[in-house]
């Protein structure tokens, strides 16, 4: 009977887990450049004392799907989107270099380029601070070009490029704030060939639709794990009746 309740009540627990993934999924369909993560179940031994006779259902995050988002044009210079695989690198939180496709970049009161959750960008040098301009273009490669404030429209300085990486997917990471890192704790290196356009956001690669199947099957998958706990406490119960009886 214990080992009835005890796998009831584990699967209901792992599809609760399950549901939290893909509703993270579905708060982030409309965010800028996101990462759908990937959830899978599988079997898991119960070690302990004696042989690991019992299993039950342990959920999972296997991967992050790193397919790309749709491009949008939105006119905005600030804003950019990479062009086939590739990170931009910024400073989380706590100041370790970290990575992201959120593209919607904004200039702080004192010229530092950041993303639209606050993180700095990084260059070359670290942080990236542009001074005072009338205009400002980053191009392909991530080089920021500005007209300083008074000068002709044809008088352009570069002031600083944007720090873009492609590492191996297979040793990234999504850490508890949606940004990437490396498994092995070392910053990735700049890489040349990592092309964006300005003016355009990448969508999140969000498919809402099956992220909604696959809450509602969850949600079915816990009302069964319910009732099969209810099953147990009656027939717990009635095991006790019977047992009364023959005493």
């Amino acid at each position: 009977m214990d080992s009835f309740l005890f796998i009831a009540m584990s699967g209901a627990k792992e599809n609760m887990l399950s549901q939290q993934l893909h509703m993270n999924n579905m708060a982030n369909a409309t965010t800028t450049g996101f990462r759908a993560d990937f959830a899978a179940a599988r079997s898991q031994p119960v070690f302990g004392p004696g042989l690991p006779s019992r299993v039950y259902a342990m959920s999972e995050n296997p991967a992050t799907d790193f397919k790309s988002g749709n491009m949008i044009s939105t006119g905005n210079p600030l804003d950019i989107a990479l062009q086939g695989e590739g990170f931009i690198a910024v400073l989380d939180q706590r100041g370790i270099e970290s990575y992201t496709r959120a593209g919607s970049l904004r200039l702080t009161e004192t010229g530092m380029l950041t993303t639209g959750t606050g993180l700095p960008v990084l260059g070359d040098g670290g942080p990236i601070t542009i001074p005072p301009a009338q205009k400002i273009d980053i191009t392909s490669d991530g080089s920021i070009n500005i007209v300083p404030i008074g000068a002709e429209n044809n008088t352009t300085a570069v002031v600083g490029r944007i720090k873009l990486v492609k590492p191996d997917l297979q040793n990234l990471e999504k850490n508890a704030s949606g940004l990437f890192v490396q498994k092995n704790g070392q910053p990735a290196e700049a890489d040349g060939t990592v092309s964006l356009a300005s003016g355009m956001l990448e969508s999140s690669n969000v498919n809402a639709i099956s992220e909604m199947v696959n809450m509602m099957s969850l949600a079915r998958q816990y009302e069964m794990q319910v009732k099969l706990m209810k099953k147990a406490e009656e027939m717990d119960q009635s095991s006790s009746q019977l047992m009364r009886l023959n005493g």
